[in-house]
């Protein structure tokens, strides 16, 4: 594979990790199959820059169809935006934009990368740099049932709550966003998934311990890590229909002497810079969770384990 297809810390991050060759597609334009996946698909997760050129991410939902892909360079989204959402507020034209499309029903994920080229009051429009699949390793399996969805405002957290933390502790699904090198083609915003059993993000005080698993080798999110430490963190609540919201900068631990998680092959920690949530914002619920047979091979966090790094 050439290397052109990763920006110079990605391959770095590749390097540190001891990966001798990798492998795969990195597409300019969205193949057939990855335009009718974006357009079966009730919701999709979306990822851009504040004002402080922080990353944010949020949910866009909607019936079947509300996801649009009239060429191969484009996705459209046709969504009322929340003007008290930071990360819908920013998806503007110009703006770098990175989105991932899963569904829990069988666990395929594609991912697209860009610049919006327009908006309007229920539009945004990504005009596509890069499409990609993902592996559906660590995806949990879920029912999802329609819900009315509750416009409750923005509740800005100075610190997590209990129900913020009992949520990140007992998760097995997150969303991470970064950006690096946006002047160049590989770079930009990425907003990829994170999973595995509940328990296996580990949280001391403001604090976030994540491990990295195998995946595709292709480090986007810990390469943009590498250049840029700011990312956010996006949790769903499968049961209310809550998004709780994390900001925050990172560190990565690409040696730690002892698995602290079993299968983990580094760990990174994510120190809280900012918190918000919307409670019952989803139209949907999940339930009926499978776990994934690669989750099913993993393990949770061991007590007091980050005192180890």
């Amino acid at each position: 594979m050439s290397p052109s297809m990763f920006h110079p810390d990605e391959q770095l991050a590749q390097d540190l990790a001891g990966f001798d060759a990798v492998s795969g597609n990195i597409y300019t334009a969205m193949p057939d199959q990855h335009r009718e996946f974006f357009a079966h698909l009730p919701y999709l997760f979306v990822a851009t820059l504040d004002e402080r050129q922080w990353p944010v991410a949020t949910v866009f939902s909607g019936p079947a169809g509300f996801l649009r892909s009239p060429d191969e360079t484009h996705l459209r989204i046709v969504s009322p935006r929340r003007a008290d959402d930071p990360a819908q507020a920013a998806l503007y034209p110009g703006q770098p934009v990175g989105a991932l499309g899963l569904d829990f029903s069988n666990r395929r994920r594609n991912r697209v990368n860009g610049v919006i080229s327009r908006t309007d009051k229920n539009r945004v429009e990504i005009v596509v740099q890069q499409s990609f699949g993902n592996c559906p390793q660590y995806i949990q399996r879920r029912k999802l049932f329609a819900e009315p969805s509750v416009a409750d405002p923005i509740e800005q957290l100075s610190s997590l709550d209990d129900q913020a933390r009992q949520l990140i502790q007992q998760a097995d699904t997150c969303f991470v966003a970064s950006y690096a090198h946006g002047d160049l083609a590989q770079g930009g915003v990425d907003i990829s998934h994170r999973g595995g059993k509940p328990g296996f993000i580990h949280l001391a005080g403001e604090t976030l311990w994540i491990p990295d698993f195998r995946g595709n080798r292709y480090m986007n999110t810990l390469g943009n890590l590498l250049a840029q430490p700011r990312a956010a963190l996006l949790f769903i609540d499968f049961a209310r229909g809550d998004i709780l919201h994390l900001q925050g900068e990172t560190q990565i631990l690409w040696q730690a002497e002892n698995a602290a998680v079993a299968g983990a092959e580094r760990y990174w920690r994510f120190d809280i810079t900012s918190a918000w949530r919307f409670r019952q914002a989803l139209g949907w619920r999940g339930r009926n969770v499978e776990f994934s047979p690669a989750t099913l091979r993993t393990g949770v966090w061991l007590n007091h384990a980050e005192n180890q790094f």
